[in-house]
Formats: C-alpha cells, structure tokens, sequence
C-alpha cells in the first residue's frame, strides 16, 4: 500500500511539474527558444572562407654564405638562400681546436641573412673554424614556412638536405672551414683564409 501511495505521489507531481512550462496565458516562458529558429539561425550563418592554397617548395635547397673578420677579430656571417621568407636559420661558429661554439638564430628576409659578432672580446685566436648554416626541423618554423617546406620537411630536396638526428623529419645544412690569422698555412683540405680587414 505504502508503495502505491508512492507512486501516485510522483506522478502527481510530475503531472504539477509538466503543467508548470508556459504562463496562464498560454504563451512560453521567457528563454524557451522553438527549434526552428535555432535551426534559421545555423542556416544563416557564412561558411569560413577556404584557406588559400600554398605551393610547396620544389626547388633543390641553396644556401650560400660568406664570413668576414672585423677589425676587433671577431666574425661576420651574412649569405642567402632560396628557402621561404621567415625561415628561421640557426648559425655556429666552432673554433677546431677547442670546440668552443658561438651560435645565433636568425630569420631569413627577401632571401638573405646576416649574424654575428661570433667569438669571445678579445677576438678570435688563429687557428681554423668550421661554419655551419642549419635549417632547424619544420616543427620550429612559422606556418608560412611550414606550408611550403612540409610539417616533416618533405618538400625539401637536394644535396644539403638530410633526414634528422632526432627523427623530426628533413633538415638542411651547408657547412665550411675557415682559417683565421694573418698568414696562410698549409692545409690539403678545402679552407678559405680570412685576415682582418
């Protein structure tokens, strides 16, 4: 009996609850919007334009650089390359002797870069220095670069481009010797000379 009354008690009073969603005149509470307008106003809203389309980078990668020693003995790297404006390039200067490293990150602007000063204030000692110009990992360009060169860099192609260290995708490097001091010394391998100028 007990659960009877129960049970005719809550339908009672979800009867109550059901009646209590409009006002006595007839019309909906307020915040009761019908479904067809939601659906209106879906309809009504534009579609995002489509992204424009970006042609990826075909060309055989290029990066061309030269190194001049200032008056303080202390390096100047500036080149150019065919990689996509806002290209972040990474720079290092290491002395072979020591393996003491300089680095700088630069952005590539209409094609061309520029860093430096490398090396300590008291100016580079003589002995020879490897210059290299890295193209980092995709995952660190700007998507402008990234639309171009590939999320893995798999737009990337020719002799400087390899895959990298890190498993990232393609990467690019283009790398040469340097001697510094006032007179040239004997060496078999392929070296430019810089003396201050």
């Amino acid at each position: 009996m007990k659960a009877w009354c129960r049970l005719s008690g809550m339908g009672l009073l979800l009867l109550l609850l059901a009646g209590c969603g409009g006002n006595d005149d007839g019309t909906e509470a307020p915040g009761e919007i019908e479904d067809e307008a939601v659906e209106e106003v879906a309809e009504e809203a534009p579609a995002p334009p489509p992204e424009p389309q970006v042609e990826p980078f075909s060309e055989p990668v290029e990066i061309d650089f030269e190194a001049t020693l200032r008056s303080d003995r202390r390096l100047m790297v500036e080149g150019e390359s065919n990689l996509p404006d806002s290209t972040r390039l990474l720079i290092v200067v290491e002395r072979e002797l020591s393996g003491v490293r300089w680095q700088s990150r630069v952005g590539l602007e209409e094609g061309r870069f520029a860093a430096g000063p490398f090396g300590p204030g008291s100016g580079l000692p003589d002995g020879g220095y490897r210059i290299t110009v890295n193209l980092p990992e995709a995952s660190v360009q700007p998507l402008s670069v990234r639309q171009r060169i590939g999320e893995q860099g798999e737009h990337l192609s020719g002799p400087l481009v390899s895959t990298s260290r890190h498993g990232l995708g393609q990467v690019a490097s283009s790398s040469r010797r340097f001697l510094v001091g006032s007179e040239p010394r004997r060496t078999t391998d392929q070296v430019e000379v810089l003396g201050v100028e």
